[in-house]
């Protein structure tokens, strides 16, 4: 019995096996290939069409005389008539153009109204025909009209049917395509999952809709099944339908901002979208739409970042409009940018000034192809280089400048302090001297969170570069200076989504090579923004501040870089410390676990825009604190780390250095905290 049991199994396994081998080669066939690949061209369809109208108009050659006159040379006529307004109203209407294969309820009435519109014409014809001559009949009745309108019409939108079916059929045999479930039941969700479905060579084959609503629950919309979102079982759907996968619109992704995304990741559903279903025209009269190629894995930047801002201040366009604009650290994340939205605003020159070469040449390429009207032009410079900016000035003579240039790496900058002090505090005293000398307009710069009470080298070289901006445009204000007319504006954000250096590019890298996922400590917290969003506000601010000011953005909620982590991997479709380890390796050098909180009410003052806020700080004397940092970019040209950071305590009198080998300093300054002057405030 056993071994009769073993041979039906393995009679069983043969001919599935013979079936998968002839479905193999049928699938290899070019006719099958061809059919999958290529729309069948307008003029067969076209010719179709009339020979099922020329095959049921026979039937005028069936019914009695008296229905088409006594002259049965009637008949012929009536039988050429039918066709030739068909032949004109499959012209006028369309018919022919569409996609057999992608046919939808739009297809099908244009039939119905191109029958409908044949039959009219052909019966008013008949009775013209028969009110105007002496024979006083028609030349086709009224009845079998309606008869070969009726079988016409029924066999073109059967045909349809069976070829969409046929095609959906041979679709799912001879393709691998992704199940998935397609989020909601309205109509942009019913077309995205009709144009995946029928799309020739697609990646995604919907198996069911899923609404947020009690709206078409239980029902059928297309063929696909209407489910019901439920959290506690939505794992058990996504089962039954045999997918781990949903698919939803753009214009769905504030409900997954809004904590729908956790009920699915929590799950190891693997989240995609879809930019925006009106960009693709489903009804295509030439091609297919190749949607699935829009169709990408939901990154946590798209679930962390808020809804996008479109800044159409116009005094801003007023202000950059044809003017010429400098903009530093310009291939960077933050500088290139800010170097597409000014072009946007119509910036009569943009020069592009850095020191990383490959980088700016592709900025380069990239807005010759965007904007070609725009002037551009590319300066290679170290900001450290006080003659060689100077000639950029003199050349270029810019209105506006936007300093992103800046080194902004925090263990980096423990290891290379001296850096940090010659890029970030005397690069920027270079700019804003020559921004005043050379009478430039706006001098836009911009700074980090971290120089809000600083711990580490990083942050507190931007804090004096901060200082020093400020005190030189409250000097220029009091009429100290040859020239007052350059407003000096500082912002200030955290940390920006997809940034050079950011931590997401890291954790992403990490997770595809199988892991382990590394961060520092478990209970780190750090704000996130969208790089353009923190470039429009960067030009907001420079709109409307009139000099001096320290402009602070609304970050949103603090994020724990752990809860992150976690997330990511879960958007992989893994388990985190299961499939991905999580490993701690401890803080860094210069590392605090938590950023300041910019949006304190006590520390800020509200503006025009409620997610820009003005920083209360204390101002310096200009002649005060100007010895200061020559005397810190002299000890960090001699190398004297030392008595350079020192300074740096004295004049930041808040920089406590955190995990870092710069505490002995502040060991130092505590023994000896009557022996190191601060710099004199107003």
């Amino acid at each position: 019995m056993q071994n009769f049991g073993y041979l039906c199994s393995r009679i069983l396994q043969q001919y599935k096996l013979m079936n998968q081998n002839l479905i193999e080669k049928v699938c290899n066939l070019k006719i099958v290939r061809l059919i999958q690949s290529a729309p069948t061209p307008r003029w067969i369809i076209f010719s179709i069409d009339l020979f099922i109208m020329a095959m049921v108009s026979l039937l005028i050659f069936v019914f009695p005389p008296g229905y088409f006159g006594a002259n049965p040379a009637m008949r012929q006529i009536g039988y050429c008539l039918i066709l030739v307004m068909f032949a004109g109203m499959d012209l006028l209407t369309g018919t022919y153009k569409c996609i057999v294969r992608l046919s939808v309820p739009y297809d099908l009435i244009k039939i119905f109204w191109c029958i409908v519109l044949t039959c009219a014409t052909v019966g008013l014809t008949s009775i013209i025909y028969a009110a105007t001559t002496s024979a006083h009949h028609l030349l086709i009745g009224i009845l079998p009209l309606i008869l070969i309108g009726g079988m016409a019409m029924s066999l073109m939108i059967s045909l349809r049917i069976v070829v969409k079916y046929s095609y959906e059929r041979l679709e799912a045999v001879t393709s691998s395509r992704k199940p998935v479930i397609v989020l909601g039941s309205a109509i942009n969700s019913l077309a995205l999952a009709s144009t995946l479905k029928s799309e020739a060579g697609g990646h995604f084959n919907p198996v069911a809709l899923l609404s947020l609503s009690d709206s078409h629950y239980k029902k059928r919309i297309n063929g696909l099944p209407v489910e019901k979102f439920s959290p506690e079982t939505v794992d058990k759907l996504f089962a039954r339908y045999n997918t781990n996968t949903l698919v939803f619109l753009q214009t769905q992704l504030e409900q997954m901002r809004s904590g729908l995304a956790e009920q699915f990741i929590s799950k190891r559903i693997k989240l995609f979208m879809l930019n925006q279903i009106e960009e693709f025209d489903i009804n295509n009269e030439t091609s297919s739409p190749n949607i699935s190629a829009h169709v990408n894995a939901v990154k946590i930047e798209d679930l962390l970042g808020r809804p996008v801002i479109k800044n159409e201040n116009p005094l801003i366009k007023e202000m950059i409009n044809g003017k010429t604009v400098l903009i530093t650290g310009a291939a960077g994340s933050i500088g290139s940018e800010i170097v597409r939205q000014v072009a946007s605003f119509g910036a009569g020159r943009i020069v592009l000034l850095d020191q990383a070469e490959t980088p700016m040449h592709d900025m380069q390429i990239e807005m010759e192809e965007k904007y070609p009207d725009v002037k551009i032009s590319l300066y290679v410079a170290d900001v450290q280089n006080h003659k060689r900016l100077d000639q950029a000035f003199s050349r270029f003579k810019p209105s506006y400048v936007f300093h992103a240039a800046a080194y902004k790496h925090v263990p980096m900058m423990e290891r290379n302090p001296q850096e940090a002090i010659l890029t970030n505090v005397m690069g920027t005293k270079n700019l804003a001297d020559l921004s005043l000398q050379h009478g430039v307009r706006k001098f836009v710069m911009i700074s980090t969170d971290k120089a809000v009470n600083p711990t580490n080298i990083m942050g507190a070289s931007k804090r004096i570069a901060e200082i020093y901006v400020q005190s030189l445009s409250i000097f220029a204000q009091h009429g100290n200076t040859d020239s007052a007319s350059t407003q000096f504006i500082t912002t200030r954000f955290g940390n920006v989504l997809g940034s050079n250096g950011s931590v997401i590019p890291l954790f992403r890298r990490q997770i595809e090579n199988g892991g382990p996922v590394t961060l520092t400590h478990r209970d780190i917290i750090r704000y996130f923004m969208t790089i353009q969003e923190a470039c429009s506000l960067v030009l907001e601010a420079g709109c409307m501040g009139r000099g001096g000011e320290i402009f602070l953005f609304d970050m949103g909620k603090p994020i724990k870089i752990y809860d992150l982590a976690q997330r990511m991997i879960q958007l992989a479709g893994l388990e985190p410390d299961k499939d991905i380890k999580i490993v701690e390796t401890g803080l860094r050098p210069g590392e605090k676990l938590y950023e300041e909180l910019l949006n304190d009410k006590e520390k800020t003052i509200p503006t025009g825009n409620n997610k820009i806020m003005r920083a209360k700080v204390r101002e310096y004397d200009f002649n005060a604190i100007t010895p200061h940092i020559e005397s810190m970019v002299k000890l960090a040209y001699d190398g004297n780390v030392h008595d350079m950071v020192m300074t740096m305590k004295g004049l930041v009198p808040e920089f406590i250095s955190n995990n870092s080998i710069f505490q002995d300093i502040d060991k130092e300054l505590q023994q000896h905290s009557g022996q190191t002057a601060s710099a004199p405030h107003t």
